[in-house]
């Protein structure tokens, strides 16, 4: 069976490439060719039953000895990733899956080009498609509704795989040939990211968890403000609505512990902590008098963890009943969660899908009214477990997003949402809207398990959340023993920055290598993601491996390393837990190709060659074609390393931009830069600074302060907005530097020129 040129079943096995990926291929799997979308195309993966059930496991065939890297929700909320070589390493819940093989089509050949496979399983029609593992090595194909009363003998479109050369291409051409058949989702690069991306904030969790207070907002504003730091947006987390719970409290109850989360909305303002001065005057004061411009609220998708109070006073018109959570067998085979242990006894009140967009709208509208400007909106995961009576987990997910985007639009024009505990593909399949993901398990201080974790499973889950939404590594605090750690990792991630600081306990030198006085952070471009020699090993547990993040910046790329050795989700007891309470120092080696796009940077001519800015070392170094620098760290440790590649200006002039050297993510402060000659004809060579200008560098910077390029030979002079300017220039490294002033606008961009 010949689907597409690239892959079939033959002889009873899936073929990529002319590499067997799966053995012994059962009969009733069924192959159709996917419509290909830019340099891929790609396949469906279906199969059929004797009987309809509203479950199904459906073996496909066997997987042997072929590296794997998958994404699997080991809670109900969040992914992480797990590497293997055989089905039986496959978890439950595995929602993305990434083989690499070799292309054989032409006979086995040691220079045969690696080819990445991507397996995405889908959502058809009710039914939502996983990927597992049994004993007998055999990928299976879990099939589920959610409602006894969907029931399905067959699927055609479950799974969607694609292959390729390079990863990260074929990752993106697999999703937007699944957008396109599905037409319930768009694809990140169409969707309108809220400005909050690109300025600092100051979240009150980690700071007051749910004791939060205006007055304790209003403290810690004024302490960011005074040690020079400009928190732009803020985001006030639980703790500040209404709720209750009208449950009796049962001494005989199983579950006492974590009952608090059963309980409910009971009105949609604020709560009495806020009533003194009333939200909005809480956020009028922190935009006029701290000048932020941003103000987000938290909120559940069901309202609060425990949902909205049945028939409460101003709610009777949600239809909300008590309703029971009823996990998926795959979610229940990994790590138990103490919120369902409390939601299974004491009941959910589930607002009605139908009225679902009115509970929103009449909320978000109060919130816009207060001056509020988006929302954090977590616990999204909830609603799948309460899709009987309601056509299912994918219908009543599908409505409470759809609900959810529709009154954004409506009440927040800047798009202002960040979505939250909501890794299950019900959700990400339905979003055509939200911009914004967090992408993993929080941030936990007082976790010293969490830190290491935390940077793998963002960097590994965004392989495949960052086609979807642009990945929030989430807040953390700034004078935490990890902080640096854990700054380098948002810089690099291309993240929101923000933190979630107790009053006054802030460490303002690290904040401003990822601040500028204007509030305004260096976001780099895309996603971050592991490089592609990172993609199938382990560096959270393997004992040998760094992990290596790359992104890109307008003009240059970057590649962060980290130790995470030491800590991760352990399938045996279904817990996060340290397995290496001294992992050693580990020695790894980057490259200009660890960006994997780095050559659309270059200019047309690129030869290869690149400049290296070391972040922490402070070291430049001019790299040749093919050649790695090392880097060895200890746990908990990082570098960033800023590739710039090399533009030859004259024979014998070269030149390559760096950045702002004091901020971690250097390049991010370049916007462009161009080459003029100053005369058409070739410039000839010369050896001295007695010479006319032969031509100009002109780049356009964001920021202030200590700013850096490349250049071969001293150059003549350097402006910045045309004034003439001091510069130092170090002859060994090639490495000239200027001193940038604050500008006295917001997002201003300076005109910088070098003569050489």
């Amino acid at each position: 069976m010949t689907v597409t040129p690239k892959i079939s079943i033959n002889d009873d096995n899936l073929v990529v490439h002319g590499k067997t990926i799966l053995k012994g291929v059962h009969d009733n799997i069924i192959l159709t060719a996917g419509s290909g979308v830019g340099l891929v195309s790609g396949a469906f993966i279906g199969a059929t039953a004797s009987e309809g059930k509203c479950m199904h496991v459906f073996p496909v065939g066997v997987l042997e000895d072929t590296r794997f890297m998958c994404l699997f929700r080991f809670k109900l909320w969040w992914m992480t990733q797990r590497m293997g070589a055989c089905g039986n390493d496959i978890p439950l819940e595995t929602q993305f899956m990434l083989v690499e093989s070799k292309d054989t089509t032409e006979g086995e050949r040691e220079d045969s080009p690696t080819i990445y496979t991507v397996f995405l399983p889908l959502l058809e029609g009710q039914f939502r498609a996983v990927l597992q593992g049994n004993e007998k090595n055999e990928m299976e194909i879990c099939l589920e509704s959610g409602d006894n009363a969907v029931e399905t003998n067959h699927g055609l479109y479950l799974v969607y795989m694609n292959a390729g050369t390079n990863p990260f291409e074929v990752i993106n051409q697999a999703v937007k040939s699944v957008e396109q058949h599905l037409q319930t989702f768009h694809h990140r690069e169409k969707k309108e990211l809220p400005s909050i991306i690109d300025w600092f904030g100051w979240c009150t969790w980690d700071a007051f968890y749910t004791d939060v207070t205006a007055e304790g907002v209003e403290d810690v504003l004024k302490s960011l403000s005074e040690g020079g730091v400009r928190p732009c947006f803020l985001i006030i987390d639980d703790g500040w609505q209404q709720i209750g719970n009208e449950a009796p409290k049962d001494t005989n109850c199983v579950v006492q512990e974590g009952a608090q989360f059963a309980n409910r909305l009971t009105g949609i303002k604020e709560n009495k902590k806020f009533q003194t001065k009333g939200l909005k005057h809480v956020v009028e004061e922190a935009k006029k008098q701290h000048n932020v411009k941003y103000v987000y609220v938290w909120h559940a998708l069901a309202g609060y963890w425990g949902g909205v109070q049945p028939a409460g006073p101003g709610l009777e018109h949600y239809d909300t009943a008590l309703a029971y959570p009823v996990q998926s067998p795959g979610v229940m085979g990994n790590q138990p969660d103490i919120v369902m242990d409390s939601l299974a006894v004491h009941g959910l009140g589930l607002v009605h899908p139908k009225m679902v967009f009115n509970f929103y709208n009449e909320l978000h509208a109060y919130l816009a009214s207060c001056g509020i400007d988006g929302v954090k909106v977590d616990v999204q995961n909830i609603i799948e477990t309460l899709g009987a009576g309601h056509g299912g987990r994918v219908s009543i997910t599908r409505s409470y997003v759809q609900a959810l985007e529709a009154s954004i639009a409506q009440n927040f024009p800047d798009n202002g949402c960040i979505a939250c505990m909501n890794h299950n593909t019900d959700g990400l399949y339905s979003s055509k809207q939200t911009a914004l993901v967090r992408a993993s398990d929080d941030y936990y201080p007082r976790d010293p398990a969490s830190h290491t974790i935390h940077i793998s499973s963002v960097c590994y889950n965004s392989l495949f959340l960052g086609e979807f939404m642009q990945p929030d590594w989430d807040m953390f605090q700034s004078l935490h023993p990890t902080a640096e750690y854990h700054a380098a990792a948002r810089a690099v991630g291309g993240s929101p920055i923000y933190v979630s600081d107790k009053p006054g306990s802030h460490n303002f030198k690290l904040l401003k290598k990822l601040i500028l006085p204007d509030g305004s952070v260096l976001r780099a471009q895309l996603p971050g993601r592991p490089t592609r020699d990172c993609l199938f090993v382990d560096p959270a547990r393997d004992g040998t491996s760094l992990l290596k993040i790359w992104n890109v910046n307008k003009c240059t790329g970057v590649v962060g390393v980290f130790n995470c050795q030491g800590a991760g989700w352990c399938r045996v007891i279904k817990k996060t837990r340290i397995h290496d309470a001294s992992p050693g120092t580990l020695t790894s080696a980057v490259q200009a190709t660890d960006v994997d796009n780095i050559a659309q940077l270059a200019f047309p001519d690129w030869n290869g060659d690149s400049v290296v800015y070391c972040f922490r070392s402070g070291e430049v170094v001019l790299l040749q074609r093919g050649a790695s620098l090392p880097v060895t760290l200890e746990v908990l440790e990082y570098e960033v390393f800023h590739f710039s590649p090399v533009k030859k200006v004259v024979t014998n002039i070269s030149f390559a931009p760096i950045g702002l050297l004091d901020m971690i993510n250097s390049g991010g402060a370049i916007d462009q830069y161009e080459v003029h000659l100053a005369f058409e004809k070739k410039a000839q060579n010369f050896d001295d600074r007695s010479h006319s200008p032969i031509a100009t560098v002109s780049l356009k910077v964001r920021g202030c302060g200590r700013f850096g390029v490349y250049i071969s030979h001293r150059p003549l002079k350097c402006s910045i907005d045309d004034a003439d300017t001091f510069f130092n220039y170090k002859n060994e490294s090639g490495l000239l530097t200027m001193n940038i002033p604050v500008p006295q606008e917001e997002m201003y961009r300076w005109n910088i020129k070098i003569l050489v």
